[in-house]
């Protein structure tokens, strides 16, 4: 492609609330151009680089032996209620009524869709297994899209659905589609990390994450250097302190907290500091009230605490809830005294002594309040978030906190969507058993992201082979000089005809803005033409990964191109 017929509009400058650096780069190397907040055009060189992510991912899954098809975006709101979701996604779905007064979703993800449409054809134990996949365009109303294309409102994502007779299918195509994601990121030069991760609202018993590390993430990982422990801090686990709750000779007595309900209020009057508090959170689990208590300084880990009580569904209680079951309003509650409610301790209110907690009463609160003293809570257990420098809970170490980015993301869903959509299949015994699905995503803009934040310098990004938009950047000294532009001429149709994608950079422009362009848009390698250099009749080719240049003779290029090519994409 010829510089002056495509659009290639690079910058000096972005604008200040560009925090992460491949949103910079991208930016500034003109492969994006934000329309809205969370939503971004891709300009021709950044649609090469999906296209070139979206080959190798297709390449993978048909390898494994999946079966593309695409699903509607627009998706009716009855499915997404039949599946019991509607209400779950709150305020991240966007969706709208028609003329016809029907209420539509636009689509983030595709399981209610994909699960009705097994369950019109995959009918008898021959049909299975399957898995089905797509390319397709995603919306969710994000509140709060950061760092460019990382976190948006409208993204791409290739999502994957397998269908199988029972659990042993199940674990056979979850390892399948694994290690087919290892391959993808392995061709793309990515280094990921995989991590257990909690399901969240996808449902199911297990899921895992591949986290590629930046600061400009949105997510934790919980690493241990001693045993390579590796986990989301969604679902990372700690070790509970083993000591006795400690003996005070403190008395337990009441004082007036008028109006005074956070842990932050009552910090800030009574110069308390919030890890001397006990937080109590009333939770509803399966239509029965559970308190948990943590440490004012800690947040109770809802998935932690659902998967202790073995519960299917757990939400925050209604403040009328709270008021029936601890008798005091919100802001008041506290342990002391709760009955008929199963009440649940975090592991770190046993090694400390003379809390504060909420009364039960309005307006009042109690300090010099201990564990087994004061209150005994039917279970002590690991129900917060891990922090840096918790214990592991696999060997005893230190755990250390890493800010990374999910790229992709595989689960273990059960029968979680074919018994609400009756997606069942007619067995050997001719009876009808539901379906096991598992389910598989990849982010393809943050995946392109990724590459950027783990391959650039401060000149620009160093694209690997296999996602750059175009391998070869030839790129001529002095285009006015008809010696350079008839070679350079010459070079890219030899090139283009032996099949090598070429950015041909035939612009009019001083030679330090044509350099500094080509290692800002970062193809591997640069081909750079002179009129001092084919005087001698060679050509100078830099390597974009090493900024290393040599002089390769003019008759030799192609050869020696297609010989550098491949072994830096090894």
């Amino acid at each position: 492609m010829r510089w002056t017929d495509t659009l290639i509009p690079t910058l000096r400058e972005v604008a200040k609330e560009a925090e992460a650096t491949s949103h910079q780069l991208l930016l500034k190397a003109g492969f994006i151009r934000k329309l809205s907040s969370g939503i971004y055009s891709y300009l021709p060189l950044g649609l090469k680089v999906l296209q070139r992510i979206s080959e190798i991912v297709r390449e993978e899954m048909n390898r494994s032996g999946a079966l593309e098809l695409l699903l509607p975006a627009l998706q009716p709101a009855e499915i997404w209620k039949q599946s019991g979701r509607y209400e779950t996604l709150g305020a991240d779905k966007i969706a709208f009524r028609n003329r016809s007064d029907q209420e539509f979703v636009l689509g983030p993800t595709h399981e209610e869709v994909v699960t009705e449409l097994a369950a019109a054809y995959f009918k008898t134990y021959q049909a299975l297994p399957k898995i089905l996949y797509q390319i397709q365009t995603k919306f969710r109303d994000e509140v709060r899209p950061r760092f460019g294309i990382i976190r948006t409102k409208e993204f791409i994502m290739k999502d994957a659905y397998s269908f199988d007779v029972d659990e042993a299918g199940l674990e056979k195509n979850y390892q399948l589609m694994y290690d087919t994601y290892l391959r993808i990121f392995k061709r793309l030069g990515l280094a990921v990390d995989s991590v257990a991760a909690d399901p969240g609202i996808m449902g199911g018993n297990m899921s895992h994450e591949f986290m590629v590390r930046s600061p400009y993430g949105e997510d934790r990982i919980a690493t241990c250097e001693g045993c390579h422990y590796l986990a989301s801090r969604d679902i990372a686990a700690r070790a509970i302190p083993k000591t006795k709750p400690r003996a005070s000779s403190r008395k337990l007595e009441a004082f007036d907290t008028p109006n005074l309900k956070t842990i932050e209020e009552i910090s800030n009057s009574f110069r308390l500091k919030p890890d001397q508090l006990i937080k109590t959170i009333f939770y509803v689990a399966d239509g029965k009230p559970v308190a948990a208590c943590v440490r004012g300084d800690h947040e109770v880990h809802e998935g932690k605490l659902r998967k202790l009580l073995g519960a299917q569904e757990i939400r925050l209680a209604r403040p009328d809830e709270i008021e029936r079951a601890s008798q005091a309003p919100v802001g008041f509650t506290g342990p002391v005294g709760l009955k008929n409610v199963k009440m649940i301790a975090d592991g770190d209110l046993i090694s400390g002594s003379d809390f504060v907690a909420g009364a039960n009463r309005k307006d009042q609160h109690l300090r010099h309040v201990n564990v087994d003293r004061d209150f005994q809570p039917d279970q002590v257990a690991d129900i917060r978030y891990v922090q840096e420098g918790d214990a592991c809970g696999e060997c005893g170490g230190k755990l250390s906190l890493v800010t990374a980015m999910e790229v992709g993301h595989v689960f273990k869903l059960g029968t979680r969507y074919t018994k609400p959509f009756a997606g069942c299949y007619r067995g050997r015994d001719g009876k009808d058993y539901p379906m096991v699905m598992g389910c598989y995503g990849l982010g393809l803009n943050r995946i392109l992201a990724a590459i950027v934040e783990q391959h650039h310098d401060e000149k620009g990004i160093k694209w690997p082979v296999s996602a750059a938009p175009y391998p070869v950047h030839l790129v001529t000294v002095n285009q006015r000089e008809e010696k350079t532009s008839s070679a350079a001429d010459e070079i890219y149709r030899e090139l283009s005809e032996a099949g090598c994608d070429v950015l041909y950079d035939n612009r009019d422009e001083r030679a330090g803005v044509k350099f500094n362009d080509a290692d800002l848009i970062g193809s591997p390698l640069q081909v750079i033409v002179s009129d001092r250099n084919l005087k001698n009749g060679d050509l100078e080719v830099k390597t974009r990964c090493t900024l290393q240049s040599g002089m390769i003779e003019r008759k030799e290029l192609l050869p020696k191109l297609q010989s550098i090519l491949r072994e830096i994409s090894r």
